[in-house]
């Protein structure tokens, strides 16, 4: 593919003649300009000039569980390309099912010499899981970070949107359309997001209609994070009178809104449904989905620089790094149909 320069100069935020100065190899521009001239081209799709291309410092492994629910290729693209930018060359290891474990991928990772790992979404976030597998990671001289999901036993930086806050968000928004029957589907309660997404949304719906914890628990159904898993969960949830579901990914919310005109219903106009990811293209769904988006940007690159320093020597705390998720309001939310609002 050929650069064009004015592309380039454009992503870059800088003039043309200066993206010419870089590619050429001439002296006279800033490493913070040449740096984003660089990257600029990585991001348009460019290949580097052979005599700018870094040498590689050393191969990061990234560990997902799948690459079906867009959130995973989201967080991987953001942190292969920070690890590029600070010339690491990312390795994606994918499980599968039936297919390789996260052991067996972090067995293949650690043989290829990689100078580091980031586990997303892994078995740290599940309570009945043996920790003592990292403290094994560790014993080899492996650092790593883990996303998504916190466990006291290990000793790492944990990087996690704040699961708890998020709930309460989506609760306190359809708490004020007048949606006072409010549902949560969410994922198997062994998985700690799972475990704060329930504590957040019991205290959104203590704090605004006091319920308990057990009237709150009647309104929560545990399934899969698929489109189908959220289908099953948010039909059982219409069924018991939910005027509104909140859904643990936006996977699962397209499959709630499946599950309301399965019955009849309309979305929003009999039931608000609420995501959670703000994956890519989910603002143009039919009707654009309302969801909590979570800070990929900031995490993975968190992620990174928490991994790099622990690489160069310099460890961070080996503590939870928490991110404030937010609210995008759009289609999938309206007022309560009017026979379900609460007397005022």
């Amino acid at each position: 593919m050929t650069a064009r320069l004015s592309d380039i100069a454009a992503q870059a935020g800088v003039s043309e003649a200066t993206v010419s100065r870089v590619l050429n190899g001439k002296p006279g521009v800033a490493s913070a300009t040449r740096e984003s001239v660089l990257a600029a081209l990585d991001v348009l799709g460019y290949e580097r000039p052979v005599r700018l291309r870094q040498r590689s410092a050393g191969l990061v492994g990234l560990i997902t569980p799948e690459l079906d629910n867009p959130i995973f290729p989201a967080l991987a693209q953001v942190i292969g390309q920070a690890l590029t930018r600070q010339g690491y060359t990312p390795v994606l290891a994918t499980q599968t099912p039936g297919g390789s474990t996260e052991d067996e991928l972090t067995d293949m990772l650690v043989e290829r010499g990689v100078a580091g790992i980031i586990f997303v979404s892994g078995l740290h976030a599940d309570t009945t899981a043996d920790m003592t597998r990292y403290d094994r990671l560790r014993g080899k001289g492996v650092p790593y970070v883990l996303l998504n999901g916190f466990s006291p036993k290990v000793r790492a930086p944990f990087v996690s949107p704040d699961d708890r806050a998020a709930m309460r968000l989506a609760v306190t928004h359809l708490a004020a359309l007048g949606h006072s029957r409010i549902g949560l589907a969410v994922g198997p309660k062994r998985f700690v997001p799972v475990l704060r997404k329930i504590e957040g949304f019991q205290q959104g719906m203590a704090e605004r209609f006091g319920l308990s914890s057990d009237e709150s628990e009647a309104l929560i159904q545990h399934s899969l994070y698929t489109l189908e898993g959220g289908q099953a969960a948010a039909g059982a949830l219409i069924s018991l009178g939910c005027t509104a579901v909140v859904c643990a990914s936006d996977m699962m919310a397209l499959g709630a809104i499946r599950a309301a005109r399965q019955q009849g219903l309309d979305v929003p106009r009999d039931v608000s449904v609420v995501g959670f990811d703000d994956s890519p293209l989910i603002a143009f769904t039919d009707p654009p989905l309302t969801t909590i988006r979570q800070p990929v940007q900031a995490m993975g690159q968190a992620a990174v620089r928490a991994l790099l320093e622990e690489v160069g020597g310099t460890p961070t705390p080996h503590s939870e790094f928490v991110f404030m998720p937010e609210l995008v309001v759009r289609g999938s939310t309206a007022s309560a149909p009017s026979s379900s609002r609460s007397p005022s």
